[in-house]
């Protein structure tokens, strides 16, 4: 015989609620939840959408949609808004699907999920639901704030803040210039780092990076060779370098190859304490706060819908 609370549970695991930004790449979000949420339906599923009318109030809506039990919770969006998603699944038994429309889709990327494609990331979210497909992955952790992806600190940190602050040009174009202009006031940032329980190491570096994952920017690979669950995070540094060695290496990011280079360095460690002066860290291309922070690895931290092998 079943009981009301399995007639309940099971009702509660066919409804999905959708996690929606509608600005994501540049108005993508909205348009993508209707082929997602048709897609869901169309397997069966019944859905609801959060909104929210700014970021806390979307947090709170998705955590009360996971409190009340929801089946999944579905991000659409970019990676800002996969780890808002984050968030509110960490640590929960709810798995997470991602529809990928932002202008970044790292951690999407890194998952195998197709890229603004929405009905087919619907169609993967409802088939791993319904086949109960489901990987645990890592996540990273600094206090209480979950990331998927990279933790960047120094200059593409600076470059983030200085873009953030320019009000022109519009788009990707407004960060080249902010490339530009880091790159001229560029100077190595004294870093105290420690790796684990390890003994403080002071470095000069042009940037450390954390990865969970092994991508920011879109594709800029540059924790490479980061896998999502071997409980460890891959630390990047690129070391005291010269403007034109700089321009040299950073383009080989996209390849991941600039981790041979003689100025980089890698480790891994479950985790990482940073400090260094004036320095604005960034998670999965979010502003964290001023260093210094630590960050550490939680493993299987996160259940995420997946495609099939």
């Amino acid at each position: 015989m079943t009981g009301s609370g399995d007639v309940a549970a099971a009702a509660a695991a066919r409804e999905i609620t959708l996690f929606v930004n509608p600005t994501a790449g540049r108005g993508r979000g909205a348009q993508a939840a209707q082929p997602a949420a048709a897609a869901l339906r169309e397997a069966g599923l019944r859905v609801r959408t959060v909104l929210g009318v700014d970021a806390d109030d979307a947090l709170h809506r998705a955590r009360a949609a996971v409190a009340a039990g929801t089946g999944a919770l579905v991000a659409v969006g970019g990676d800002g808004l996969v780890n808002l998603a984050l968030q509110a699944v960490a640590g929960t038994s709810t798995p997470l699907g991602v529809v990928a429309v932002g202008t970044g889709n790292d951690f999407a990327r890194a998952l195998g999920f197709p890229v603004r494609d929405p009905g087919a990331a619907g169609r993967i979210a409802a088939g791993a639901l319904l086949a109960g497909r489901v990987r645990e992955v890592d996540l990273g952790r600094v206090g209480g704030h979950w990331f998927g992806g990279v933790l960047a600190s120094g200059f593409d940190s600076r470059v983030n803040d200085r873009g953030n602050r320019m009000r022109l040009p519009a788009g990707r174009f407004r960060y080249d210039l902010a490339i530009l202009a880091e790159l001229a006031a560029f100077r190595p940032i004294p870093y105290r780092m420690r790796l684990d329980d390890g003994p403080e190491r002071e470095i000069a570096a042009t940037l450390v990076a954390v990865g969970n994952g092994t991508s920011y920017g879109g594709g800029m690979r540059i924790c490479a060779d980061a896998r999502l669950d071997d409980g460890l995070l891959d630390v990047t540094v690129v070391g005291d370098c010269s403007r034109t060695t700089l321009l040299r290496v950073f383009p080989r990011v996209y390849a991941g190859t600039h981790l041979s280079h003689p100025k980089v360095s890698t480790y891994r460690a479950k985790k990482i304490t940073l400090d260094a002066p004036d320095i604005t860290s960034y998670a999965d291309g979010e502003p964290l706060g001023a260093l210094p922070l630590t960050a550490e690895c939680v493993p299987g931290a996160v259940r995420v819908l997946v495609p099939q092998p």
